[in-house]
C-alpha cells in the first residue's frame, strides 16, 4: 500500500504544507540476516519503513509494514530508538516530518519479496555485508543490531 487514505483525506484539505506524522521502521533479523526492501521510488536499500494507522500500536504497525512490503512474518522483540527524521519534500510537493519509531523484529516465517509494489527487491543479507544505504537508514539498522536493549531517543551524537 503506497500512501494511506488518511493522509490523502489530510492532503486535500491542507494541500503540501508540512504533516507531522508517525512512522515505523522494522528491522528484521534471521540469524545473522537481515531483511532489506530497495524502495521503488528512490532505488535505495533500507529496512521496511511505514506510517502508524490512526488508533495503531507502533509494534503492531511494523510487524503489519513487513507483511504488507516483504510478505516476512516477523514479531517486535524491542524497540531501539526513537527519533525525528528531517523533513521530506515528495515530488509532489507534500511535505513531511515523521516521529520514527525504530524497532528489532525476529522473523517467524515467509520468504522475502516485494509484495505490494513499493519496493523492487526484498532480501535477506548478512549484516557484516549489508548493501549500501543512507546514513539514516544505516544508523536505524545499526542501532537495531547493537545489542543494546534500551531505547534511545532524540538525535544520535555523530
Amino acid at each position: 500500500m503506497a500512501t494511506p487514505q488518511f493522509i490523502l483525506d489530510l492532503r486535500e484539505k491542507i494541500g503540501t504544507v508540512p504533516l507531522w506524522l508517525c512512522g515505523v521502521t522494522a528491522v528484521v533479523v534471521r540469524g545473522d540476516d537481515v531483511l532489506l526492501v530497495r524502495r521503488a521510488d528512490t532505488g535505495e536499500w533500507s529496512p521496511v519503513c511505514g506510517i502508524i494507522d490512526p488508533g495503531e500500536d507502533p509494534s503492531d504497525a511494523a510487524t503489519r509494514e513487513v507483511l504488507e512490503e516483504a510478505d516476512v512474518v516477523a514479531t517486535a522483540e524491542h524497540l531501539s530508538w526513537v527519533h525525528v527524521t528531517d523533513m521530506y519534500t515528495y515530488d509532489n510537493g507534500d511535505r513531511t516530518q515523521y516521529v520514527d519509531i525504530v524497532f528489532r523484529l525476529q522473523w517467524v516465517s515467509g520468504e522475502p519479496f516485494p509484495a505490494d509494489g513499493e519496493n523492487t527487491e526484498a532480501g535477506w543479507f548478512v549484516r557484516t555485508a549489508l548493501p549500501e544505504m543512507s546514513t539514516d537508514m544505516r544508523r536505524r539498522v545499526d542501532t537495531a543490531l547493537d545489542g543494546t536493549v534500551a531505547a534511545r531517543f532524540g538525535p544520535l551524537d555523530d
